[in-house]
């Protein structure tokens, strides 16, 4: 019997109860196309599914058995070490293997290579007929002579003549063309870095460890915890240097694609075209170009964000994970994955060493690394050339509001943005919030104009329209309010729009950039906005957290938190955490040029530990009080967490739902796994789906799994498919 007679499959459907192998018998014709990762058409039942070769058998298992019935791709759509790493992920994140390989499978639909006609000198067309061509001509063909390959395009442009001339040559046979495929370069090397910055003494210390880590040929990982400006990037890139040398790859992840760009021109400027780019903002081509160099082994430097933990390397040796506390590294749809978790998990895999870095590290990141047995801590405690911390200076809100100043600036605020901008520097302002008003409210009934398809209130845009930010909806502001038909609408709460507007009130004359959601519209939107505030074409930026780490802007002498309880009063036990990264990693944007920088934050809660901690940069004050709380109120690092979200069309079918799957639950008697709910979790309606969730508590992490399996089971066999069910191993947002 052939070796590949029989094919391992994985049908692409998304259902726990057919999560297995199947076999399907491969026909004479297809046995030299398959390989591990081809995705084939296979009979299911009475359908035609996708599905993924994950193996190949000499006999099959069972009698009867199928055909494949067609090849849909024969290049591989992932490598061995990423099918374990799939199987890893559904056992982990109770999801499907065919979620996961979804998740980590080369792009399939809507691209392929790219092909161009290159113009080249024809075989015997040579310079004994140059008396017979024009000088134009002449020109062509010399052009053509010292650069094959160019375009017709480029062939005309270069020699200074119409497209017309190339034609006649191509006519006459002395030029010929030829078909080539041409890589799509996301992001060409704009610039190259020959001289290479001096180490500090932690930032050698730093990679002497990281460096050892290399030679001990098993998974290592570090926690490089540095305060802002620290050079923590640099540490990554001579780290990618020694793991090249070592003949390894190297994976850097941002948590936001917003991040990526300026890392990617670092890395590019250091190592030119070894570097490969993945994000979801490509293009469907570019995607599919760069996935393939680093399959091929042309790329062994892989920058990009969370998808591109499962890019194809096959030999790596240094993964980093920067700003490694950013919520941006959980995927939110199923596989609901904590990159960080993967990262470790395919470390061990191919043996690498693990980089995790920030200024704010994660509490359960920082918990590890001070016992020292699972990362090792390396601490960088001062910034790079000498250059000192911002001073921070916090106001009080309810004093202003005491002193009948209700603008949006305080007037320590307003009066340092008018010296910054007398003085040429320039002035960044941050508020987490979009939009010109955050709640438009009818003063008769008290009700606020909410979006039809979910349940949370409108944001009011300063064209006069009324958005949703979960959705997308939109509608004009009415006349009356659609309850009870007042016509005394008023707007509260402030966005960066409304920051904007009061901006160019006070300041006439500064030129204003403002990076939100609502301007980072096109593929490259976000770079230009930023290109030109660092090119001195503005001298305030104003933005949301897509400006509040990670960005070097040597300009920015002062930075202003417009209001830092945006995130501190939100319903989930990780706001105070996100409230010190926020407004220490703001603050961290001020000062990194030759002038010294300013921080000012402005806030209803200057007694809060969080806020105390985050002015005073001091992590560890944060770190040892806010464990403190968490272990006494039971939560994560000292437990897992689980929520288990239902959604629906119909709500009582949700609830319903919700309800027998928190009575299928086989809790343990002694209580030591706790259960809140079902309830409505804050926002109850999403894009017309009906919303209730279960949160459950437990110390360890493989019981709440054993028990939730169990109770999936129990309840999918009940046929309840009109309600969607979402398990979600450590959620990192309740709403």
């Amino acid at each position: 019997m052939p070796e590949r007679a029989y094919a391992e499959i994985v049908v692409d459907l998304p259902l726990s109860r057919v999560d297995q192998v199947y076999h399907y018998a491969v026909p004479e014709r297809f046995r030299t196309e398959l390989c591990l990762g081809s995705r084939v058409l296979v009979p299911f039942g009475r359908r035609q599914l996708a599905g993924y070769v994950v193996g190949f058998r000499s006999q099959a298992a069972v009698e009867q058995v199928k055909d494949i019935l067609d090849v849909l791709s024969s290049q591989p759509a992932f490598t061995h070490e990423l099918y374990t790493l799939a199987r890893w992920m559904a056992e982990r994140y109770l999801c499907t293997t065919a979620q996961a390989l979804q998740c980590i499978a080369a792009p399939s639909r809507g691209a392929g290579p790219r092909y161009e006609e290159g113009v080249y000198a024809a075989p015997g067309g040579g310079s004994a007929d140059q008396e017979r061509l024009t000088p134009k001509q002449r020109q062509v063909w010399r052009t053509v002579r010292e650069h094959p390959g160019l375009t017709r395009a480029q062939v005309a442009a270069l020699s200074g003549v119409t497209p017309v001339v190339v034609a006649r040559l191509l006519e006459k046979g002395v030029l010929t063309t030829s078909r080539r495929s041409v890589a799509r370069n996301p992001y060409p090397v704009s610039q190259t870095i020959t001289e290479l910055p001096r180490l500090t003494g932690e930032q050698l210390r730093a990679l002497e460890a990281i460096e050892k880590g290399f030679q001990a040929q098993r998974k290592e990982f570090f926690l490089l915890h540095g305060v802002t400006g620290s050079g923590k990037t640099e540490i990554y890139l001579r780290a990618a240097a020694g793991a090249l040398v070592q003949g390894r790859q190297v994976l850097v992840l941002v948590p936001e694609i917003t991040l990526a760009t300026q890392l990617i021109h670092q890395f590019k400027a250091r190592f030119g075209d070894l570097v490969a780019v993945l994000h979801s903002r490509l293009g469907a081509g570019e995607r599919y170009d760069e996935w393939n160099r680093i399959f091929r082994g042309e790329a062994p430097i892989v920058v990009g964000a969370r998808s591109a933990v499962f890019a194809p390397l096959q030999n790596i040796g240094l993964f980093v994970l920067d700003e490694e506390h950013e919520p941006g590294y959980k995927q939110e749809e199923a596989p609901r994955y904590l990159t960080g978790d993967v990262v470790r998990a395919r470390a061990a895999l191919s043996k690498a060493v693990v980089v995790f870095g920030s200024a704010t590290p994660a509490l359960r990141t920082y918990a590890r690394a001070l016992t020292g047995q699972q990362h090792q801590l390396l601490k960088l405690t001062s910034r790079v050339d000498g250059r000192s911390l911002p001073q921070v200076r916090v106001v009080d809100l309810r004093e202003e509001l005491q002193a009948g100043n209700r603008h949006v600036f305080s007037r320590y605020l307003a009066g340092r943005i008018r010296e910054k901008l007398d003085q040429g520097q320039q002035v960044l302002l941050f508020l987490n919030r979009r939009g010109l008003a955050t709640i438009v409210l009818c003063r008769a009934c008290g009700e606020a104009l909410s979006c039809a398809h979910c349940a949370i209130s409108l944001t009011y845009h300063r064209d006069g329209s009324l958005h949703c930010h979960y959705c997308g909806y939109r509608r004009n502001l009415p006349a009356a309010c659609p309850v009870c038909g007042g016509e005394r609408l008023s707007r509260f709460g402030t966005g960066t729009q409304r920051v904007e507007e009061e901006t160019q009130r006070l300041f006439p004359g500064a030129r204003v950039v403002r990076l939100d959601g609502d301007t980072v519209t096109g593929k490259r939107s976000h770079d230009r906005l930023l290109d030109s505030f660092r090119e001195g074409q503005a001298d305030i930026l104003i933005g949301t957290q897509m400006i509040a780490k990670g960005l070097d802007l040597p300009g920015v002498t002062l930075v202003g938190v417009v209001n830092a309880d945006t995130t501190l009063l939100l319903p989930d036990y990780q706001s105070a955490e996100r409230t010190f990264q926020l407004v220490t990693q703001v603050a961290g944007r001020a000062g990194r040029g030759p002038v010294p920088g300013e921080v000012v934050v402005q806030t209803y809660h200057p007694d809060h530990y969080s806020i105390q901690a985050a002015t005073s940069q001091n992590y560890e004050l944060f770190f040892i009080r806010e464990m403190a709380l968490r272990r006494e109120m039971g939560y994560p690092p000292f437990t897992t967490l689980a929520r288990v979200l239902f959604r629906g069309r119909r709500e009582s079918q949700v609830e319903q739902a919700a309800q027998q799957f928190r009575e299928l639950l086989a809790l343990p008697e002694d209580g030591r796994i706790q259960v809140m709910g079902p309830a409505p979790p804050p926002v109850a309606r999403i894009k017309d789906y009906y919303r209730r969730h279960l949160i459950l508590k437990a110390p360890k992490r493989k019981e709440l799994r054993m028990l939730l399996v169990e109770t999936l089971d129990k309840f999918e066999a009940g046929g309840r498919n009109k309600v969607l069910v979402g398990i979600d191993i450590d959620p990192q947002s309740l709403f």
